[in-house]
């Protein structure tokens, strides 16, 4: 009875393993939505899990009592804001598109070309109407599907919030026994380190947002309320978020004068300098520190595995991936000496 050389074997154990590796990667890339999905979900729960502590602290409230108290608050505040400002950001946007045609058409004079609201209605119409409609049906199913995934990671955050301990135990027993303690001192500092990081992010959103209604008033645009909201909510997108934010202010500003566009520009542009290079290293010295080359990265790997969430979720994301490789690597593995954004709020 012959039998194949050891080295066949250990070939053969390479080549498994190889094919192994390659299967898991590629289910990991083909489910990424899914996983950033499921990261937004903790990433909510997180912060419901930290205002729940917050709650049952102050209030002696049990921990079920306390996340209840906690949801419905947040639900009433999401309520009052809207019936608040919602009314004037419905109202903007139908304005905006209103005033869109002549806002193109302004555009279009300043670079040369003429009637160009016309000009982009016959190139639109020049395209048959099954195509038309397919766009409208994939509108419609992206919408129904971003309101389906919201609900989704609600729901899923408001379980892993409940009983934080039995998924928390669940992930760590996938990690061989002797790393269980380093895996959950991991997990319990990436928690620290996202509330950190979302007060922070808070913080820089609610100032420039308010620094851009009050920029808006003062240059007479209407509704600053809501351009001053949509500028801070979209602060939370790192690098094109303020881009985003400040298209509806310009857009306002082409339909008047130059001079109100320059102010717009200006502000905009100031607002966003200050934020940049005053609010957020402040905030970042007491939260979580993130060299912009590293938000910059995070931003296009997260963007290439998931897209549109990917890059919504990219800073948080990064947060995360920083604090595991400080904590795993430099430190408990090389040896070097480190300082861990969430570390320093836990001990």
């Amino acid at each position: 009875m012959s039998y194949a050389p050891a080295s066949d074997w250990i070939f053969l154990r390479r080549v498994l393993i190889t094919l192994a590796v390659t299967t898991i990667a590629y289910i990991a890339w083909k489910l990424a939505d899914l996983f950033i999905l499921l990261f937004a979900a903790v990433l909510l729960s997180v912060l419901l899990g930290g205002l729940a502590a917050a709650v049952a602290r102050y209030s002696r409230l049990p921990s079920g009592w306390a996340l209840a108290v906690s949801c419905v608050s947040l639900a009433a505040l999401a309520g009052i804001l809207l019936s608040l400002f919602g009314a004037q950001i419905i109202g903007q946007i139908s304005g905006v598109f209103d005033q869109l045609p002549g806002a193109i058409n302004v555009a279009g004079a300043t670079l040369g070309i003429a009637d160009a609201f016309k000009q982009l209605q016959e190139a639109l119409s020049n395209e048959g109407s099954g195509q038309l409609l397919s766009r409208a049906a994939r509108v419609g199913y992206t919408a129904l599907g971003v309101v389906s995934d919201l609900l989704l990671v609600t729901v899923v955050a408001v379980y892993l919030a409940a009983d934080p301990s039995v998924y928390r135990r669940g992930a760590i027993k996938l990690f061989p026994s002797e790393q269980h303690d380093r895996i959950a001192d991991a997990l319990d500092i990436s928690a620290s380190a996202l509330r950190l990081w979302f007060l922070g992010q808070l913080a820089s959103m609610t100032l420039v947002g308010l620094l851009c209604g009050l920029a808006f008033w003062a240059i007479g645009l209407p509704s600053p309320v809501g351009l001053g909201a949509i500028a801070g909510a979209t602060n939370f997108i790192p690098l094109i978020g303020p881009i985003i934010g400040a298209l509806p202010a310009v857009l306002f500003a082409l339909t008047q004068d130059l001079s109100v566009v320059l102010w717009t520009v200006s502000a905009v542009l100031v607002i966003q300098q200050l934020e940049g290079n005053v609010i957020t290293p402040m905030i970042q010295k007491r939260a979580v520190e993130l060299p912009p080359a590293l938000i910059l990265l995070g931003l296009s790997a997260f963007g290439a595995l998931g897209g549109m969430l990917g890059v919504i979720l990219a800073t948080p994301l990064t947060v995360v991936v920083m604090v595991l490789v400080q904590k795993l690597w430099i430190r408990e593995t090389l040896g070097e000496n480190t300082t861990i954004p969430g570390e320093r709020r836990s001990n």
